[in-house]
């Protein structure tokens, strides 16, 4: 195999000329042939039995040439691209000059490499100081939380529907005096003032008694999921069965001692503030390196290739896609439930994307600009808290593969790039 290695006039892109001697090719060939023999049905020959010159008579000699090259132009282009020390970011852009029995293979490459980035300023960069303190609002806010979680449900019969209650219902929806898809439902249970159902909806159902059937007038938001619902006045046949009232337990020792491993109220109090504390801390600590980061990327300089930008952009919706199907949706549902085309969620995705790009890039530029690395113990120590957690603590194949060593590797350096930064930051 032989290589040309030439810089296009686009910025950030080569191309590679590549020769394929003719035996190599030659020899692919014959593998093709051998793969694929059963599937020729030739008179004169059982099926799958013809020799590959009657194949090549019969159909043509260029009938093995497509196969044969993806045969070889894979591992070739491969073996370029690593000996000319080329971090290629695109899919290539391949264009067969010449292929023919008996000579040698010739075609072209073009592909966009990783672009070098000039870093600006990037110590001292200043930022706002970024701190959560726990206040008494969110402490009774958890209380209340694990109060909710610990009451008891008291059935009421003397009274009507009252905000707060749970009243379970029989429902059924009509537009325009025809019932919906997915309107109906029975036994269901409601808590008034939850918000869960159109606007307008719970607050008519407070003041009707057990048993009582009433017709609920609503309208659909505009902006409601369903378009041939979004905007339409509805009617929904509501019947009343039964009233229920939560009936929160007192906050008291007893509560602590109920809910938690704590004798008092005050020690579970001070449980709660400290692991709401732990959370604001990670909460700052991640707002306040996004801050750096993004001073520093407006400092930088690089032009960042097209083909990057789509790589990162594919990775962002199988991201999604992978989000979405734990909620039992597939992207092609998302997308018509927001009425956009999965073109125009990649035009939305460009800004985000390429944002991130510039960050890996300038946190690489930093790492090697600050001779920043981890050392072999930080990578056995992280490869063991990894492997706990993965029930691999005893796999010797996983804590000395060295693939997943030099991703633990890329990783903790930039988890110390990034205190590096913070650290030489300053805070106003």
């Amino acid at each position: 195999m032989n290589c040309k290695v030439e810089k296009t006039k686009n910025a950030n892109e080569v191309k590679l000329e590549i020769t394929i001697e003719a035996e190599k090719f030659e020899e692919a060939i014959k593998k093709v042939y051998f793969k694929s023999a059963k599937y020729f049905n030739i008179p004169g020959f059982r099926k799958g039995k013809a020799p590959m010159q009657i194949v090549e008579k019969y159909y043509g000699k260029e009938i093995f040439y497509e196969d044969a090259f993806n045969e070889v132009a894979g591992d070739a282009l491969e073996e370029a691209v690593k000996e000319n020390k080329l971090e290629i970011v695109s899919r290539p852009d391949i264009d067969v000059s010449q292929i023919e029995k008996g000579k040698d293979v010739i075609f072209t490459a073009i592909m966009q490499t990783k672009p070098e980035i000039e870093l600006g300023k990037y110590k001292g960069i200043e930022i706002e100081k970024i701190e959560y303190n726990v206040t008494d609002e969110e402490l009774e806010h958890e209380l209340g939380h694990m109060q909710e979680h610990n009451a008891r449900l008291v059935t009421i019969e003397d009274r009507p529907v009252e905000k707060g209650d749970i009243a379970t219902i029989d429902f059924e929806g009509f537009v325009d005096e025809k019932a919906f898809e997915g309107g109906k439902a029975q036994g269901h249970e409601l808590e008034i003032g939850s918000n869960t159902f159109i606007p307008g909806f719970e607050d008519q159902v407070i003041g009707m008694k057990i048993d009582e059937e009433k017709d609920i007038q609503v309208k659909f938001p505009d902006e409601y999921f369903s378009k041939d619902l979004a905007g339409k006045d509805a009617t929904f046949k509501v019947k009343v069965h039964e009233i229920k009232k939560k009936e929160l337990p007192k906050l008291d020792d007893e509560f602590a001692k109920d809910v938690s491993e704590f004798d008092t109220l005050k020690e579970l109090k001070e449980d709660i503030k400290q692991k709401q504390q732990k959370q604001n801390d990670d909460k700052a600590k991640y707002e306040t390196q996004d801050a750096v980061i993004k001073a520093v990327c407006e400092n930088v300089k690089v032009e960042i290739p097209s083909g990057m930008i789509e790589t990162e952009i594919d990775s962002m919706l199988q991201n999604m896609e992978q989000r979405l199907s734990y909620q039992g949706l597939k992207l092609e549902q998302y997308l018509q439930m927001m009425g956009k085309t999965q073109e125009e969620i990649k035009k939305e995705y460009e800004p985000q994307a390429i944002d991130a790009i510039k960050s890996r890039l300038a946190l690489e530029a930093i790492i090697k600009a600050e001779k920043i690395e981890a050392t072999n113990e930080e990578i056995d120590e992280k490869l063991k808290e990894m492997a706990k957690n993965y029930g691999k603590e005893n796999d010797e194949e996983f804590l000395k593969n060295e693939n997943v060593r030099n991703y633990m590797k890329e990783g903790l350096a930039n988890e110390k790039a990034m205190e590096f930064l913070v650290k030489n930051a300053k805070m106003k």
